[in-house]
């Protein structure tokens, strides 16, 4: 594919290593001096189109379709050795080695990441430290740098699966739409669910005229959503170390779902208020306890992917507190039959 010129108004073909992605993932790596803000300008004002017609920033790209690129803003003046300028990293040197040694597992074209929980896993507004800004410092030996096929929380932590190759993309993006993956989370809850292992059946919709992303139980508007959970462990009727497998998708599903049966995650301000939080001199951090453990679902050239996250350092504490076993287990949903 040829790079505009940012003079003129363009159109793109797109290439089948961009199968899938997303369109303002699309300009980012095409058009790296088009910034976030004016690319949102440009998709509003209708001036960016996909076979003609206006688009979203996550439109995903079909290879063969045709993108309209037009006049960009120019590009930074070019360095004293006449040079293009590089565009400012996102992120510094000490924080790129810190995020290499979170990988967990990686080969020619699957990289699993134990992200941290504070990072946001893409951008947005208010979110310019972002997973997906630094992704080029996980590149490591490919051509290209690593592509999100799913996404966490910002302040989730645990597996979080990266494509090292458009085929690749495509495949575990299937894998995740189709439900192929299988997602354990770990939780600690402010009580004891009841019964001990159940099925939650809610549809989840976002909250009208709310500010920023935060979603309800909504049985006339929202979507389909589904969680198994079982509870691993319990300290009394305080807290519970629970197990969660979400059937779905849904933004911020597990949360909503476990406020709704009125057990909601220790330190989900936001959809619990300080119903999140534990009194009685127990002293954890005030963080979301809510841990991507497990991923387990095929590989694209065959065979399986099966990594497990450590318990982060902000749920460790809970753990001891409660005298909770951290060490790995084996599937708590293997034996139960959820229909």
């Amino acid at each position: 594919m040829s790079e505009g010129t940012g003079k003129r108004v363009e159109t793109v073909t797109v290439s089948q290593d961009d199968a899938d992605a997303r369109l303002d993932r699309w300009f980012k790596r095409h058009y790296p001096g088009l910034s976030h803000i004016q690319l949102q300008k440009l998709l509003r004002t209708g001036q960016v189109r996909v076979d003609g017609k206006r688009a979203e920033a996550n439109t995903r790209l079909s290879p063969g379709q045709q993108v309209r690129v037009p006049p960009l803003p120019d590009a930074p003046p070019p360095d004293a050795a006449g040079k293009p300028a590089k565009a400012k990293p996102a992120y510094t040197e000490q924080e790129a080695e810190a995020l290499r040694r979170r990988v967990l597992y990686r080969d020619a074209d699957v990289i699993v990441l134990d992200k941290p929980a504070g990072l946001a896993t893409q951008g947005g507004t208010n979110q310019p430290k972002n997973l997906d800004a630094m992704l080029d410092a996980l590149t490591f030996d490919a051509a290209q740098r690593p592509k999100l096929v799913h996404r966490l929380d910002k302040d989730t932590s645990g597996c979080l699966v990266l494509a090292r190759s458009a085929a690749a993309a495509a495949k575990l993006t299937a894998a995740f739409r189709s439900r192929d993956a299988r997602k354990i989370y770990w939780a600690c809850t402010v009580g004891v669910p009841n019964p001990h292992q159940g099925r939650i059946d809610l549809p989840v919709a976002k909250e009208a005229g709310t500010k920023g992303e935060r979603m309800a139980v909504d049985e006339e508007e929202g979507v389909h959503a589904i969680t198994y959970y079982t509870v691993v462990e319990h300290a009394h009727r305080q807290a519970a170390f629970v197990a969660l497998w979400p059937r779905t998708g849904r933004t911020h599903q597990l949360r909503v779902h476990m406020a709704a049966i009125g057990t909601p995650i220790l330190g989900d301000g936001k959809y619990a208020g300080q119903g999140a939080f534990l009194g009685g001199g127990v002293e954890v951090p005030r963080q979301l306890h809510l841990h991507a453990r497990r991923i387990v679902m095929p590989h694209p050239k065959g065979g399986t992917i099966d990594v497990t996250a450590p318990l982060p350092a902000h749920m460790k504490p809970a753990w001891e507190y409660f005298g909770f076993d951290a060490r790995m287990k084996a599937d708590p949903f293997a034996e139960l039959d959820f229909g």
